[in-house]
């Protein structure tokens, strides 16, 4: 009896599962649909880009030699002329200062030259014509007395002579005096001292610019946002030291893919976001818009510049953004779910709920939001359309509307 019993159960179970089945089977399916409704609709071009500084300079060594200091850091703001690093300058100093002594050399010797000669050998030579001058007035005044004397035959002619020898002798000697003096210095000394002092200049010139150069100093204020040399290290002429820019406000390129170039206009806003400060959002403005398309992997892209505020420096170099230009603003408009959105026959469309029954209607799109889009004709506010669902319908089919 009992067995019998179960047999009897069995078969119930199996009817019922088979009569469920059928009204399953033809159950009009569930499908979501959502209502059409009015909304401010903000069309977001959403794409990628890099930023980068408005005002930057890539500061190079002019000099080699080892590092003594880096007295700056990575992300440090600086004045215009910080040092940014020094390098060892020792040799350059010493060749300095040995021209600058060649220097006050050559001067020094310059300075006897327009004097006429050393000071010591002019007073000997001066001496020297200042007395021969003295023994000369001494002997022309007995020349006259001697004359005299001749005629009354009270002296001699041969003592006559002899006064008159010996002021021919004293003019000689002052006028050999004189030579002597004028000797002292001569054009081509002068020349040659002139020769050396330049010489010297110029080599204290050169060792003074090499040793300015030793001192690696910023050419502008700003942040160093990049720093290339450490302390010990050899720089050689035309090695990177370090980049300074002003970070506070960043000029971003973006990548806007070529269908979408007609949606960007100079002028318009964009938001940049970085994903290493989440929450954080950077405002700006279109600047210009691309003159030519250029190949981004496998993207076909216009780079369009824009600027953005960047208060705190927050924003870094080089870092890789995302964008968000504001290209359009519709006020009021009618909106449906961009999931609503259908293509037939390359027309788009929606299914519309009539009654139990969902119709195609085609639909003219207009703007569109990152979840919604504008419906210029086809639809009006309060229509309901279908959202996709686990079974697919057509036009005509019979449904059970739920959601909206």
């Amino acid at each position: 009896m009992k067995t019998k019993l179960l047999a009897v159960a069995a078969i119930l179970a199996l009817i019922l599962l088979a009569v469920y089945g059928f009204v399953s089977r033809s159950a009009p399916p569930q499908v979501p649909f959502a209502t059409v409704a009015r909304a401010t609709l903000v069309d977001n071009l959403v794409t990628n880009g890099k930023a980068e500084p408005v005002e930057w300079i890539e500061v190079h060594a002019e000099r080699g030699g080892p590092v003594l200091r880096v007295p700056v850091q990575k992300g440090q703001q600086i004045g215009k002329g910080a040092v940014l690093a020094e390098l060892d300058a020792t040799a350059t100093r010493a060749e300095q200062s040995s021209a600058e002594t060649r220097i006050e050399q050559a001067r020094a010797e310059l300075a006897v030259l327009d004097t006429g000669g050393r000071a010591a050998e002019l007073a000997d030579i001066d001496g020297s014509i200042r007395k021969a001058r003295l023994e000369l007035e001494a002997a022309q005044r007995d020349i006259p007395s001697l004359e005299r004397l001749v005629e009354k035959k009270a002296a001699t002619t041969v003592e006559l002579n002899a006064a008159r020898d010996r002021v021919a002798q004293l003019k000689a000697q002052i006028a050999a005096l004189e030579d002597k003096r004028g000797a002292l210095v001569v054009k081509s000394d002068r020349t040659l001292a002139q020769a050396r002092l330049r010489d010297a200049e110029v080599a204290a010139e050169a060792a003074g610019q090499r040793a300015a150069q030793s001192v690696i100093r910023s050419p502008m204020a700003g942040t160093v946002y990049n720093l290339d040399v450490r302390q010990g290290a050899y720089l050689n002429p035309g090695d990177p030291v370090a980049i300074v820019g002003r970070l506070d406000r960043m000029r971003v390129v973006i990548y806007v893919d070529e269908p979408e170039l007609g949606r960007v206009r100079a002028g318009m806003p964009v938001a940049v976001t970085w994903d290493a400060r989440p929450g954080r959002e950077w405002k700006g403005v279109v600047d210009k818009v691309p003159t030519e398309i250029s190949s981004q992997g496998t993207r076909q892209v216009g780079q369009v510049i824009c600027y953005v505020k960047n208060p705190g420096n927050e924003l870094l170099p080089g870092t890789n953004v995302n964008a968000s230009v504001r290209s359009q603003v519709v006020e009021n408009a009618l909106t449906v779910p961009k999931e609503a959105l259908r293509r037939e026959t390359g027309q788009s469309g929606v299914l519309l709920l009539l009654g139990n029954l969902v119709e195609w209607r085609p639909v003219k799109i207009g703007a569109s939001s990152i979840t919604r889009t504008q419906i210029v004709d086809g639809l009006k506010e309060g229509d309901r359309v279908a959202l996709p669902s686990e079974k697919p319908v057509k036009s005509g089919d019979k449904v059970s509307p739920v959601g909206e």
